[in-house]
């Protein structure tokens, strides 16, 4: 028996290293493994990261490299003197998992080495002993390595430390849960399998609440019921203040460096309701008033984060959590009150019941640590979707504000997080003679800033560095139209810059008529070395009051010769009505033979300039069926919907399909955040619209 780490790692066979890898990702290997042996009790889980990098798992499997190392890497994680074990075992464990998802995926056995099975076979019995070793954390970590329910029933006999024992139960109802198969039987763990069921009822009728919680979660495994059926003890175990020591004491799980705490295990749990969102939300309601009624802060937070997640995934959670926000409003905790606004902003209209305690709000500077903006930066939002015009004063302002020193965002999908600008802006446009003079103020900040300008192209236009918010201000004036005419000297002036030219042509266009002065400006704003770029001036300035005729012959002339992928702007040429007669028979071929992308949009131009709904219709009408079968191709969906308003028909399988989209529960939209409810909004006003044709 080797007394030192590096008397064990000396006993075994460097000398097969390099012919199994070559000489220098041997070399790399040794230098990784001689400076674990030397560190030895001092080594830590950072020491391990050169080893990590030569063997940890290939993404599809296990390299030659884990082969050769693993009598190395056994030998270090069981071994008493080393100092970063549980580490050593996680890789062991990873190693491990990765080869049997690679051999249960037939496609990619191969990427598994050919000499790792037998290699693990002559390693079990060190291995075992992991499962016993002295140190309670290099026994949770060794977990998935237990091979079969019995021994993991033996382990759950013999340990005692309860830091290890409630990872041993979630494992056995893993365990339980793969041992349905006929494999299994044959092995003779059906027997074993009620043994678990056993211990997991016994521990549901005495454990410690996080003990409770943890035999829901090990029961679920085998049993999708069963957090439903025992929902009042998760409430229970979950919101009594006295129990949430005993969660962050006890719920060790392996491959997570340290415990979880209440709250982590809460959000844990929530996903055990996946598929049952009635249960799911009387679990998340229940908590919430039972953190009202305590004065549970941290309760609160994380039952209001799960409530959020219900939000953007089923509409019908909305009842329910809308009177919940409302009265959290006046919590005392700044992340409540975040939370609740943000929840009340992304409802929109339906939260108007609030108006005056969200209004008490706008100057709330309460934050949340891991979200961005103020509690007031949300309740000015809320107010604004409401209608409320108490949210315009200073509201460009506020928004600008970030912004002001080349903010750069970040936070996670799904979480609260402020909205775009002008996703809160370009809904009023009925304000926008309040909103217009700051929105014109920094525009025009932004196009005199100074600085060494950008590379925009062979134009050589581009002054200074520009502002964050130009292009989102351009959208809200774009989506504005005619009200963003005041703003027309200061759209013009952003010609003269290739990054914002583009859309501050299409800014123009909205405007209509009282943009027509711009014209010429319009027609000098051309971007040489972009063909694109010609043909949206040529548009353009035609629908400015410039020559029709031109224009129509640049785009038509391009329709004409265009190439895969665009074929050219059919979706301009359609804008020319009947004028564009001469380019009907090309339109209509990218119609028939088109790809999904071009289909539609040559569907709706060639409508443009026949004046007949067919074919054109029946073409939209290919991109609903997808969505109601459950496909997430929201934005093609949309664009046939807007589509057919414009046409004003509609079949009556439509009909029927888009009854069946408006019927569901779940947003529709892809995003998880509040966009899913805003997206969720306008497809839902645009189903209305065409369901309402005659």
């Amino acid at each position: 028996m080797a007394h030192t780490v590096g008397e064990a790692l000396d006993e075994l066979p460097w000398e097969r290293l390099e012919p199994a890898l070559g000489r220098e990702p041997a070399a790399e290997l040794r230098r990784a493994l001689r400076s674990l042996a030397r560190k030895g009790a001092a080594a830590t889980e950072e020491d391990c990261g050169p080893l990590f990098d030569c063997v940890a798992p290939d993404p599809r499997g296990v390299t030659a490299a884990a082969t050769a190392a693993l009598p190395f890497v056994v030998a270090l994680a069981g071994h008493p003197d080393m100092g970063a074990r549980a580490t050593l075992v996680q890789l062991l464990t990873g190693l491990s998992g990765a080869a049997a998802e690679a051999d249960a995926a037939v496609a990619d056995a191969a990427a598994v080495d050919a000499g790792w099975h037998e290699a693990w076979r002559r390693h079990r019995p060190r291995l075992s002993r992991l499962l016993a070793d002295p140190r309670s954390e290099v026994r949770r970590e060794a977990l998935p390595l237990a091979e079969g329910i019995g021994v993991l029933l033996e382990r759950w006999r013999a340990e005692t430390d309860p830091t290890v024992r409630l990872p041993v139960l979630l494992a056995l109802g893993t365990a339980a849960a793969g041992s349905g198969s006929r494999k299994a039987e044959a092995e003779g763990e059906a027997e074993a399998t009620e043994r678990v069921r056993e211990v997991v009822a016994d521990v549901l009728d005495t454990g410690t609440p996080a003990m409770r919680v943890a035999a829901v979660h090990a029961r679920a495994a085998f049993d999708q019921r069963a957090p439903v059926r025992e929902l009042d003890l998760l409430v229970e175990a979950l919101s009594d203040p006295a129990a949430r020591p005993g969660f962050e004491a006890l719920w060790y799980v392996p491959d997570i460096d340290g415990p979880l705490n209440r709250e982590d295990v809460l959000s844990w749990t929530a996903h055990l309701f996946e598929d049952a969102p009635e249960a799911a939300l009387s679990f998340v309601v229940r908590l919430v008033d039972a953190a009202r009624r305590t004065g549970d802060t941290l309760l609160c937070r994380a039952a209001l984060d799960e409530g959020w997640q219900l939000l953007v995934s089923m509409r019908s959670a909305a009842p329910a959590l809308l009177p919940r926000a409302g009265a959290l409003l006046g919590d005392p905790d700044d992340g409540v009150r975040y939370r609740a606004a943000h929840l009340l902003a992304a409802l929109g209209a339906r939260a108007a019941p609030y108006a005056d305690e969200l209004a008490d709000l706008l100057d709330d500077p309460g934050e949340d640590e891991f979200f961005e903006g103020t509690v007031g930066d949300h309740a000015r939002w809320a107010l604004t979707r409401i209608g409320d015009r108490r949210a315009l004063p200073e509201l460009v302002e506020r928004l600008h504000a970030p912004y002001k020193d080349q903010y750069s965002r970040g936070y996670c999908l799904g979480d609260p997080h402020l909205p775009e600008v002008e996703d809160v802006l370009a809904p009023l446009r009925a304000h926008a003679e309040l909103l217009l003079p700051a929105i014109r103020r920094l525009l025009r900040d932004s196009d005199s800033e100074g600085g060494s300008g950008s590379d925009v192209g062979s134009s050589g236009r581009g002054r200074g560095r520009g502002a964050p918010l130009t292009v989102p201000f351009l959208r809200v004036l774009q989506a504005w139209g005619p009200a963003a005419a005041p703003a027309l000297p200061e759209v013009v002036a952003l010609l003269d810059d290739a990054r914002y030219s583009f859309a501050a042509v299409d800014v123009l266009v909205a405007m209509g008529p009282a943009a027509a002065a711009a014209e010429p400006a319009v027609r000098r704003c051309t971007v040489l070395d972009t063909p694109g770029n010609h043909h949206h001036v040529a548009w353009a300035a035609w629908r400015l009051g410039g020559d029709h005729d031109a224009a129509l012959r640049l785009i038509g002339e391009a329709v004409l010769t265009g190439e895969r992928p665009f074929h050219g702007p059919v979706h301009l040429l359609g804008d020319f009505g009947p004028a564009a007669a001469p380019y009907a028979d090309r339109v209509r071929r990218l119609m028939e033979d088109g790809d999904t992308w071009l289909r539609p949009r040559a569907a709706v131009a060639l409508w443009s300039i026949t004046g007949e709904p067919e074919p054109s219709a029946t073409v939209l009408e290919e991109n609903l069926p997808p969505v109601a079968h459950g496909a997430d191709s929201y934005g093609s969906f949309l664009h046939a919907l807007r589509a057919l308003a414009r046409i004003g028909t509609v079949s009556r399988t439509a009909r029927a399909l888009l009854r069946t989209v408006r019927g569901f529960d779940r947003p529709l939209s892809t995003y998880r955040d509040h966009r899913a409810i805003l997206q969720d909004e306008t497809i839902r006003a645009a189903i209305d619209e065409v369901l309402a044709l005659p």
